[in-house]
């Protein structure tokens, strides 16, 4: 787990309903995401964040994580069902988007 390279996308969409809607396209993104004929997105989790003071007005966050950087630009640059989820996105609202990446040094916890 600590070579995989974790993603987090925030994004300032203050509609409830465009929330809904980025939910559907990373549900999409989880059922049809595919590099060499096969799923390679190791991880996606995504949904409105709950409200906070601390959030500095992102609404709602995406975590994926990905065997490798090579896998993440693939992501970025030529996965169709990533492609087909920011075209449509953009299209909601979006008043804001911050992307952060790393590869873990801590890992641990309860969870397994």
């Amino acid at each position: 787990m600590a070579d995989r390279v974790h993603r987090i996308t925030m994004f300032k969409l203050p509609s409830e309903e465009s929330q809904k809607t980025l939910v559907g396209l990373y549900q999409t993104l989880k059922e049809n995401n595919s590099k060499d004929g096969k799923p390679y997105i190791l991880s996606v989790a995504a949904g409105p964040a709950e409200p906070d003071q601390r959030s500095q007005g992102f609404t709602f966050v995406a975590k994926s994580e990905f065997a490798s950087l090579e896998d993440m630009k693939y992501y970025d640059e030529e996965c169709p069902a990533h492609q087909a989820l920011k075209k449509t996105a953009m299209t909601l609202g979006v008043e804001g988007i911050m992307t952060v990446y790393f590869k873990p040094q801590v890992v641990g916890g309860v969870a397994p």
